[in-house]
């Protein structure tokens, strides 16, 4: 089973080990983070120890979505954080593990961890028993150290993921951007849709969100989307397109500005920088179309 997880191994090439799910990856769990990227100073490699975004539903009994999809978290940790390693096992593979076992077999067997760094409402072990208490006299017992990073506050409240997913509910974009530290983006692969945008000269990509998945609240949103390395301005609706009939579910519709080219089938990132109006449902096409052009002036303001 393990190395399906870890390939060949970790080996003993010990490391400073963040723990936590990271749903969002925001400014709290990048203190986490930082932490264990600063152990490099004393020569050790920093990893990022997690769980798939679904862990989310587990944790809130399906009460909130995760922000980010598994894609979206490694692209996160690995290209914009730069964490030398990502592990997310399966829960189910460590879930009956006892606070003592994934101390031994997992950040000391298996990892190598020197250093670890969590929050302090950090849980552990069969049906999360263990806290930062146990962590630390765990640790003692293993041979790491074990850091607890404070909360990182902002407008007097800590920065937390359920305060950014009430804030991407409400539309408020502006303010969730600031406390993930970075624009929220959507990373999917861009599918085929009814090609209505194209019928009235605004060709759009479509991506899906995950079953599970946070959506934001439907609207229009001055968006930035990525394409071979460049930022391409765009506007971009998340709704069920209720001018077109059907049922549906939400998805992301981005009209790119002044790019034409073919991205079916590849894995695009959207980021959303600031809300426009919420989604509207118009009585003809013309009237769709003006709308959007107008939409489009909005988000080069915004821009």
């Amino acid at each position: 089973m393990w190395e399906r997880i870890w390939g060949n191994g970790m080996e003993k090439k010990y490391y400073a080990v963040a723990l936590g799910i990271f749903d969002g990856v925001h400014l709290g769990h990048r203190a986490v983070i930082d932490a264990a990227l600063k152990q490099r100073e004393n020569g050790l490699r920093a990893a990022v120890f997690t769980f798939d975004p679904e862990c989310v539903l587990r944790k809130t009994g399906g009460s909130a979505g995760f922000i980010y999809t598994k894609a979206g978290k490694d692209m996160l940790l690995s290209e914009q954080i730069g964490v030398d390693d990502v592990i997310s096992p399966p829960f189910e593979s460590l879930c009956g593990l006892s606070g003592e076992e994934f101390a031994d077999e997992i950040l000391c067997r298996r990892m190598g961890a020197a250093h670890v760094c969590c929050g302090s409402n950090f849980r552990f072990g069969k049906n999360a028993a263990c806290g930062i208490g146990e962590l630390a006299e765990l640790g003692k017992s293993f041979g790491f150290e074990v850091e607890v990073v404070g909360s990182v506050e902002m407008g007097g409240s800590p920065v937390s993921s359920s305060r950014i997913r009430e804030l991407l509910l409400a539309g408020n974009i502006t303010d969730a951007n600031e406390l993930l530290g970075s624009d929220y983006f959507i990373k999917a692969e861009v599918a085929h849709g009814n090609h209505i945008g194209s019928t009235i000269d605004f060709p759009t990509i479509n991506q899906s969100f995950e079953k599970g998945q946070l959506v934001p609240a439907y609207g229009v949103y001055a968006s930035y989307t990525c394409v071979q390395g460049k930022m391409y301005p765009s506007v971009t609706n998340i709704g069920v397109k209720p001018t077109i009939e059907g049922q549906r579910r939400p998805l992301a519709e981005t009209h790119i500005i002044g790019y034409n080219g073919d991205l079916y089938g590849t894995n695009t990132v959207v980021l959303l920088h600031g809300f426009i109006r919420p989604e509207m449902k118009f009585g003809s096409l013309d009237e769709l179309k003006k709308q959007i052009g107008a939409d489009i002036g909005s988000a080069l303001n915004i821009l």
